[in-house]
């Protein structure tokens, strides 16, 4: 039913080899930002090895981005042509809203792992490794023989593949317009304001108790370490986004050029990617905005730690939280 799928574009550099592979992403991790990081990274390795991916576990996010919002497969590359599917009134809506896409590719890779065959491969995480990369020769080995390929873990990695064709992905993962527009307009009304804008992510509602609460700072905390970056920008107006996963507001940052996101995850994830700087605790939220903005990142891993510019860098969504 949905292993077909309409035309896709292929690529233009790397030229392809005769055993194209389709990788499904068969495992949905996290909300937002883990599925985009995960996305990248597998299309990143696609588009240089001449595969396709098919991704169901994206469907919740599907229509916040222009690329998958018409099309049911949320492919990579995007495909030519629309699907049945998608041309049908009200079919898509279904097949997103019932999960059923996902839920018969999930059961495949599950049920291809007990009863191994020629034509299907089932790929996880290399136990004992802080990241499986895809870029290696043992994952190379292991999707060597099938040319379908079930993935089931989250922390696959590619961070050549994304270094390497960074533009492409961020043109792929380019938000819907009303989101675009939002968070352009957060970011412009502190613009008006301010010749630098940093980006300041703030979790702290899981982060309580997420690894017993590691990553867990005092608003003070964020605070104190926003005016340590103004101070690193003498004589220049610096002003801060604001994105929280609890409701804030401006007198918790008293001195201090202060604005707000849009306040819905898509908005102030691409609001933060379109300011000069982020920081926040380790996160793939911060590291999609840095990566997606192509802006350097700062993730402080302590209460004690120094904000210093010498100390950001652009994500390449390497790391794993």
């Amino acid at each position: 039913m949905f292993a077909a799928g309409p035309r896709h574009h292929r690529p233009t550099g790397p030229p392809l080899a005769h055993s194209m592979k389709t990788l499904y992403i068969s495992y949905r991790t996290g909300r937002l930002a883990n599925r985009l990081v995960l996305f990248a990274n597998f299309a990143a390795f696609a588009w240089e090895n001449g595969h396709r991916i098919v991704n169901f576990a994206f469907h919740s996010y599907a229509r916040d981005f222009t690329a998958t919002a018409g099309d049911i497969y949320c492919q990579f590359p995007p495909a030519t042509r629309r699907s049945l599917a998608d041309l049908i009134p009200g079919v898509a809506p279904l097949l997103r809203g019932t999960r059923l896409p996902y839920r018969l590719i999930h059961a495949a890779g599950r049920l291809n792992e007990k009863f191994p065959n020629r034509f299907a491969v089932t790929l996880r995480e290399i136990p004992g490794l802080p990241i499986t990369p895809l870029e290696s020769g043992e994952v190379a080995r292991r999707i060597a023989p099938a040319r379908t390929i079930f993935v089931q873990g989250w922390n696959f990695r590619a961070p050549g593949c994304v270094r390497r064709h960074a533009p492409r992905l961020r043109a792929f993962f380019a938000p819907a317009p009303a989101h675009a527009e939002s968070s352009r307009r957060a970011v412009a009304a502190l613009r008006s304001r301010a010749e630098v804008v940093v980006g300041v992510h703030i979790r702290r509602s899981d982060y309580r108790t997420w690894k017993g609460g590691r990553n867990f700072f005092s608003i003070e905390r964020y605070a104190a370490w926003m005016r340590q970056l103004a101070a690193q920008f003498p004589g220049v107006r610096t002003a801060f986004l604001i994105c929280s996963d609890e409701p804030r507001q401006a007198a918790e940052f008293p001195g201090l050029t202060v604005g707000f996101g849009p306040g819905v995850p898509v908005g102030d994830l691409y609001a933060l990617a379109a300011c000069d700087y982020v920081f926040g605790p380790i996160s793939t939220f911060s590291q999609w905005a840095s990566f997606q903005g192509n802006i350097p990142l700062w993730q402080p891993r302590e209460e004690g730690a120094e904000a210093r510019l010498d100390s950001f860098a652009v994500s390449p969504l390497e790391e794993v939280p």
